[in-house]
């Protein structure tokens, strides 16, 4: 696993030993970004993320890559958490984020609470826990979380449809690679 692309391009990130996570592939990450910036790398640049279920941080650590200002690292894993301040630190990556060792739920509410704002989400929790999707968008969908042109990208098993519509959240894209997909939302 490494960055791909921007500051921090091909350097190495760890992992978790074992299969408890499954980090997001450096190539579904490419993809991802890819269509995020459209052509223009400088898309992200002073942009605003909450990685949620983040594992190893890889998609936000790629979004800080790019030029993102602020990520909001969202794990409730001890030993994952862990892996994600290893990675920061190993980047030199001494600010720019917060990891937030928690649960998703108290998390978002805290960062709601305080006022926090995003321009993007990224959603991915384990494939198994499908009320995770229908939970966290709906929250996300009702919050003031997310900024008026914010995207909302779930990472979810290809079989699996998380669904189109969350309160204020509408899905507009589905992209399927390999034995995942991304489902792009926008608040409606």
């Amino acid at each position: 696993m490494r960055i791909v692309a921007g500051q921090y391009r091909s350097r190495p990130l760890r992992g978790l030993p074992g299969m408890a996570t499954r980090p997001t592939s450096d190539r579904l990450r490419e993809t991802l970004f890819n269509i995020l910036t459209a052509g223009q790398p400088e898309a992200l640049a002073g942009s605003k993320w909450l990685d949620l279920f983040a594992g190893t941080g890889a998609v936000g650590l790629e979004a800080i890559s790019r030029g993102a200002a602020m990520v909001y690292f969202v794990e409730s894993s001890r030993e994952a958490a862990a892996v994600i301040r290893a990675n920061l630190h190993s980047l030199n990556i001494a600010a720019g984020h917060t990891v937030l060792e928690r649960d998703t739920k108290h998390a978002l509410r805290r960062l709601d609470a305080e006022g926090v704002t995003c321009d993007f989400c990224f959603v991915d929790p384990p494939y198994r826990d499908a009320d995770a999707y229908g939970e966290t968008l709906g929250f996300l969908s009702h919050s003031h979380l997310l900024r008026p042109a914010a995207i909302v990208i779930a990472e979810h098993n290809k079989q699996f449809d998380p669904g189109t519509h969350f309160g204020h959240l509408a899905r507009y894209r589905t992209l399927r690679q390999g034995d995942s997909a991304l489902s792009f939302y926008r608040p409606t």
